[in-house]
Protein backbone atom coordinates (compact mmCIF):
# COMPACT_ATOMS: atom_id res chain seq x y z
CA UNK A 1 0.00 0.00 0.00
CA UNK A 2 1.21 3.41 -1.27
CA UNK A 3 0.21 7.20 -0.98
CA UNK A 4 -0.99 8.80 -3.52
CA UNK A 5 -1.09 12.96 -3.41
CA UNK A 6 -3.37 15.25 -5.81
CA UNK A 7 -3.28 18.44 -6.54
CA UNK A 8 -5.88 19.89 -8.86
CA UNK A 9 -7.56 23.16 -10.21
CA UNK A 10 -10.83 23.05 -10.83
CA UNK A 11 -12.61 26.58 -11.63
CA UNK A 12 -15.91 25.46 -9.89
CA UNK A 13 -14.59 23.23 -7.24
CA UNK A 14 -15.61 20.10 -6.25
CA UNK A 15 -18.61 20.50 -9.00
CA UNK A 16 -16.08 21.32 -12.36
CA UNK A 17 -15.08 18.60 -14.83
CA UNK A 18 -12.12 18.65 -13.80
CA UNK A 19 -12.92 18.15 -9.96
CA UNK A 20 -15.29 14.69 -10.70
CA UNK A 21 -13.24 13.00 -13.24
CA UNK A 22 -10.09 13.10 -10.99
CA UNK A 23 -12.47 12.59 -7.68
CA UNK A 24 -13.80 9.12 -9.88
CA UNK A 25 -9.88 8.63 -10.37
CA UNK A 26 -8.93 8.72 -6.97
CA UNK A 27 -11.50 6.82 -5.40
CA UNK A 28 -10.24 4.07 -7.83
CA UNK A 29 -6.92 4.67 -6.37
CA UNK A 30 -8.12 4.26 -2.86
CA UNK A 31 -10.00 1.02 -3.89
CA UNK A 32 -7.30 -0.02 -4.82
CA UNK A 33 -5.43 0.14 -1.70
CA UNK A 34 -3.49 3.55 -1.63
CA UNK A 35 -3.71 6.62 0.75
CA UNK A 36 -4.80 9.59 -0.63
CA UNK A 37 -5.06 13.16 -0.16
CA UNK A 38 -6.78 15.75 -2.07
CA UNK A 39 -5.33 19.49 -2.15
CA UNK A 40 -7.05 22.31 -4.70
CA UNK A 41 -4.50 24.75 -5.60
CA UNK A 42 -7.79 27.33 -5.63
CA UNK A 43 -8.01 27.24 -1.65
CA UNK A 44 -4.35 27.10 -1.39
CA UNK A 45 -1.61 30.45 -0.75
CA UNK A 46 0.97 29.64 -3.19
CA UNK A 47 3.26 32.18 -3.92
CA UNK A 48 5.11 32.92 -7.24
CA UNK A 49 8.59 31.09 -7.21
CA UNK A 50 11.31 34.37 -6.99
CA UNK A 51 14.35 32.61 -8.74
CA UNK A 52 15.90 32.82 -6.04
CA UNK A 53 17.35 29.32 -5.51
CA UNK A 54 17.21 29.43 -1.90
CA UNK A 55 16.44 25.69 -1.97
CA UNK A 56 19.02 24.80 -3.77
CA UNK A 57 22.07 26.48 -2.40
CA UNK A 58 21.58 28.64 0.86
CA UNK A 59 18.99 25.71 2.41
CA UNK A 60 18.59 22.64 0.61
CA UNK A 61 15.30 21.41 0.02
CA UNK A 62 13.68 24.42 1.56
CA UNK A 63 11.93 27.06 0.31
CA UNK A 64 12.48 30.56 2.20
CA UNK A 65 8.63 31.65 0.90
CA UNK A 66 6.31 31.14 3.84
CA UNK A 67 3.10 30.30 2.84
CA UNK A 68 1.25 27.12 2.21
CA UNK A 69 3.70 25.27 0.08
CA UNK A 70 5.18 24.37 3.39
CA UNK A 71 2.59 21.65 4.15
CA UNK A 72 1.76 20.28 0.83
CA UNK A 73 5.57 19.88 0.49
CA UNK A 74 5.71 17.74 3.76
CA UNK A 75 2.59 15.89 2.08
CA UNK A 76 4.42 15.98 -1.31
CA UNK A 77 7.31 13.80 0.59
CA UNK A 78 5.28 10.97 1.85
CA UNK A 79 3.70 10.27 -1.61
CA UNK A 80 4.52 7.69 -4.07
CA UNK A 81 2.60 8.88 -6.35
CA UNK A 82 1.83 12.68 -7.64
CA UNK A 83 -1.35 13.39 -9.64
CA UNK A 84 -1.84 16.72 -11.31
CA UNK A 85 -5.21 17.61 -12.00
CA UNK A 86 -5.96 20.76 -14.40
CA UNK A 87 -7.83 22.03 -16.62
CA UNK A 88 -6.67 23.37 -20.32
CA UNK A 89 -6.12 26.96 -20.16
CA UNK A 90 -3.34 28.65 -22.41
CA UNK A 91 -1.73 26.17 -21.13
CA UNK A 92 -1.79 25.86 -17.53
CA UNK A 93 -3.91 28.04 -14.85
CA UNK A 94 -1.80 30.08 -13.18
CA UNK A 95 -2.07 29.14 -9.76
CA UNK A 96 -0.84 24.95 -11.37
CA UNK A 97 1.78 27.22 -12.98
CA UNK A 98 2.82 28.95 -9.69
CA UNK A 99 2.60 24.92 -7.73
CA UNK A 100 4.57 23.16 -10.37
CA UNK A 101 7.12 26.23 -10.14
CA UNK A 102 7.19 25.62 -6.43
CA UNK A 103 7.96 22.01 -6.49
CA UNK A 104 11.99 23.18 -6.81
CA UNK A 105 12.87 22.03 -3.33
CA UNK A 106 11.78 18.64 -3.78
CA UNK A 107 14.88 18.46 -6.55
CA UNK A 108 18.19 17.98 -5.89
CA UNK A 109 20.48 19.94 -8.76
CA UNK A 110 22.67 16.25 -9.00
CA UNK A 111 23.00 17.25 -12.74
CA UNK A 112 23.14 14.49 -15.54
CA UNK A 113 22.36 14.57 -19.15
CA UNK A 114 19.73 12.13 -21.02
CA UNK A 115 19.14 12.45 -24.56
CA UNK A 116 20.63 15.79 -24.66
CA UNK A 117 18.85 17.42 -21.68
CA UNK A 118 20.23 18.42 -18.67
CA UNK A 119 17.99 16.50 -15.22
CA UNK A 120 18.00 16.81 -11.83
CA UNK A 121 16.63 14.11 -9.42
CA UNK A 122 14.21 13.57 -6.74
CA UNK A 123 15.79 14.51 -2.97
CA UNK A 124 16.37 11.23 -1.44
CA UNK A 125 13.88 12.18 1.39
CA UNK A 126 11.05 12.41 -1.11
CA UNK A 127 9.08 9.25 -1.98
CA UNK A 128 7.62 10.30 -5.33
CA UNK A 129 8.59 7.51 -8.23
CA UNK A 130 6.07 8.53 -10.48
CA UNK A 131 3.27 11.23 -11.64
CA UNK A 132 0.05 11.14 -13.76
CA UNK A 133 -1.85 13.74 -15.50
CA UNK A 134 -5.50 14.30 -15.28
CA UNK A 135 -7.05 16.71 -17.43
CA UNK A 136 -9.77 18.30 -19.18
CA UNK A 137 -10.45 20.37 -22.25
CA UNK A 138 -13.44 22.95 -23.36
CA UNK A 139 -12.12 22.11 -27.46
CA UNK A 140 -13.32 19.00 -29.01
CA UNK A 141 -9.86 17.40 -29.91
CA UNK A 142 -7.75 15.44 -28.05
CA UNK A 143 -4.46 17.42 -29.42
CA UNK A 144 -5.11 20.29 -27.48
CA UNK A 145 -3.94 18.41 -24.26
CA UNK A 146 -0.78 18.25 -26.14
CA UNK A 147 1.23 21.52 -24.42
CA UNK A 148 -0.24 20.16 -21.01
CA UNK A 149 0.96 16.78 -21.54
CA UNK A 150 4.23 17.81 -22.44
CA UNK A 151 4.45 20.27 -19.33
CA UNK A 152 3.70 16.93 -17.12
CA UNK A 153 6.28 14.55 -19.04
CA UNK A 154 8.59 17.65 -18.45
CA UNK A 155 8.46 17.44 -14.63
CA UNK A 156 9.12 13.78 -14.52
CA UNK A 157 11.56 13.94 -16.71
CA UNK A 158 13.46 16.68 -14.83
CA UNK A 159 12.77 14.87 -11.54
CA UNK A 160 13.86 11.23 -13.21
CA UNK A 161 10.58 9.95 -12.34
CA UNK A 162 8.63 7.86 -14.63
CA UNK A 163 5.56 9.60 -16.28
CA UNK A 164 3.24 7.04 -16.02
CA UNK A 165 0.11 8.17 -17.95
CA UNK A 166 -2.92 11.11 -18.84
CA UNK A 167 -6.58 10.91 -18.31
CA UNK A 168 -8.24 13.08 -20.57
CA UNK A 169 -11.22 13.77 -21.21
CA UNK A 170 -12.17 16.25 -24.70
CA UNK A 171 -15.47 18.66 -25.05
CA UNK A 172 -15.74 17.42 -21.43
CA UNK A 173 -18.97 20.56 -21.37
CA UNK A 174 -20.76 17.85 -23.41
CA UNK A 175 -20.49 15.33 -20.26
CA UNK A 176 -23.01 17.71 -18.56
CA UNK A 177 -25.53 17.00 -21.32
CA UNK A 178 -25.41 13.12 -22.07
CA UNK A 179 -25.90 11.58 -18.32
CA UNK A 180 -25.52 7.88 -19.68
CA UNK A 181 -22.11 8.82 -21.03
CA UNK A 182 -20.74 10.77 -18.22
CA UNK A 183 -21.29 7.91 -16.06
CA UNK A 184 -19.30 5.79 -18.21
CA UNK A 185 -16.53 7.92 -18.35
CA UNK A 186 -16.20 8.52 -14.61
CA UNK A 187 -16.52 5.02 -13.99
CA UNK A 188 -13.60 4.15 -16.73
CA UNK A 189 -11.53 7.28 -14.80
CA UNK A 190 -12.07 4.91 -11.31
CA UNK A 191 -10.92 2.18 -12.81
CA UNK A 192 -7.98 3.50 -14.73
CA UNK A 193 -7.33 4.76 -10.59
CA UNK A 194 -7.38 1.35 -9.53
CA UNK A 195 -5.02 0.10 -12.47
CA UNK A 196 -2.38 2.52 -11.36
CA UNK A 197 -2.93 1.92 -7.69
CA UNK A 198 -2.30 -2.04 -8.68
CA UNK A 199 -0.62 -2.04 -10.93
CA UNK A 200 1.47 1.01 -11.64
CA UNK A 201 0.14 1.75 -14.94
CA UNK A 202 -3.43 2.27 -16.90
CA UNK A 203 -4.90 0.65 -19.64
CA UNK A 204 -4.86 2.51 -23.61
CA UNK A 205 -8.23 0.68 -23.53
CA UNK A 206 -9.49 2.07 -19.96
CA UNK A 207 -7.71 5.65 -21.29
CA UNK A 208 -9.68 5.38 -24.61
CA UNK A 209 -13.02 5.23 -22.72
CA UNK A 210 -12.65 8.42 -20.93
CA UNK A 211 -11.02 10.13 -23.85
CA UNK A 212 -14.31 8.48 -26.51
CA UNK A 213 -15.54 11.26 -28.68
CA UNK A 214 -19.56 12.46 -27.74
CA UNK A 215 -20.22 14.48 -30.60
CA UNK A 216 -18.71 15.27 -34.12
CA UNK A 217 -16.30 18.05 -34.41
CA UNK A 218 -18.53 19.74 -37.11
CA UNK A 219 -21.51 19.63 -34.66
CA UNK A 220 -19.32 20.68 -31.85
CA UNK A 221 -18.04 23.67 -33.42
CA UNK A 222 -21.69 24.16 -35.13
CA UNK A 223 -22.97 24.41 -31.11
CA UNK A 224 -20.05 26.55 -29.43
CA UNK A 225 -19.73 29.00 -32.81
CA UNK A 226 -24.05 29.42 -32.27
CA UNK A 227 -23.88 30.12 -28.52
CA UNK A 228 -21.38 32.28 -28.73
CA UNK A 229 -23.20 34.45 -31.64
CA UNK A 230 -26.09 34.80 -29.54
CA UNK A 231 -24.28 36.21 -26.58
CA UNK A 232 -22.45 38.38 -28.71
CA UNK A 233 -25.64 39.37 -30.43
CA UNK A 234 -27.03 40.73 -27.31
CA UNK A 235 -24.37 43.04 -26.76
CA UNK A 236 -22.60 42.67 -24.37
Amino acid sequence: MGKSVAVYYSSSAESGNTARLLASFMRGIKRGKDTTETFAVKDLNISPCTGALHCWFKVPGQCYIQDDMQDLCSSLREAETLILATPVYIPLPGEMQNLLNRLCPLMEPILETRDGRTRAKMRDDVAISRIALVSTSGWWEIGNFDTVVRIACELAENASVPFVGSVLRPHALVMGQQEDKAREILDAAEKAGYQLATTGTMSQDTLAVISQPLTSEEEYRRGFNSNYLRVKGKGH
